[in-house]
């Protein structure tokens, strides 16, 4: 019987098997090639740039106009691009719990919009909040834009027609809000916390600063 050596090398069963990559690495390494996850993450870091937001928002939406000005087409599309953004633009102008509401009260999710002076400063909450607002803006021009490469989409009408009842509609639309804004006295921007204070009344030429005795 051999008995092994302090100097032989040990055997296959008593060598240390190569370690699994960790679950923190394994984890990182699915973000990195999980495309939602990136695109999610980019989002999420475009929020607090509502300039730079906008701004690119602008050079897409030029971008479109002058790409179906420019074929002379898919003007149903860009009818149908009008009022679906018709349709944000009062969800972005509307106050997420209606006042006309009977059931609208301080139990509800959200803050409900002051109806008197005395009433707690309440900022604007809108029904559309800003960024999805201008998310679901900007994907609707991508894929209007994306539709205009496809003749399937380029059905012939009368153009006029669709500009004059889309403005008439827009009139309407925008009147009607504009109505509901001024029955129940709200306006669709938070302009800061105001203050109210009593005006202090001028010091009498007997009267001193200073404290009594």
């Amino acid at each position: 019987m051999m008995v092994a050596g302090a100097g032989d090398s040990p055997s296959a069963e008593e060598l240390p098997l190569p370690t699994s990559t960790t679950p923190a690495a394994t984890t990182t390494s699915q973000w990195s090639f999980n495309p939602s996850s990136q695109y999610q993450h980019l989002l999420d870091k475009s929020t607090p740039f509502v300039l730079h937001r906008w701004i690119a928002f602008s050079a897409l939406a030029t971008i479109y106009v002058v790409r179906v000005c420019w074929i002379q087409g898919y003007y149903l599309v860009s009818y149908a691009l009008g009022i679906f953004i018709l349709n944000l633009l009062i969800q972005f102008l509307s106050p997420r719990v209606d006042p006309e509401l009977e059931t609208a009260s301080e139990s509800n999710d959200g803050p409900i919009l002051p109806v008197r002076s005395s009433d707690e400063y309440r900022p604007f909450v809108r029904r559309l909040p800003e960024f999805k607002f201008w998310y679901l803006m900007t994907k609707a021009f991508c894929i209007a834009f994306l539709m205009t490469f496809f003749a399937i989409f380029d059905v012939p009408v009368f153009w006029p027609i669709l500009l004059i009842y889309w403005i008439v509609l827009f009139f309407l639309t925008m009147r009607k809000q504009i109505e509901h804004m001024i029955k129940h006295k709200y306006v669709p921007f938070s302009l800061g916390k105001q203050r109210y204070g009593k005006k202090r009344e001028p010091l009498a030429d007997n009267e001193s600063l200073l404290p009594e005795d």
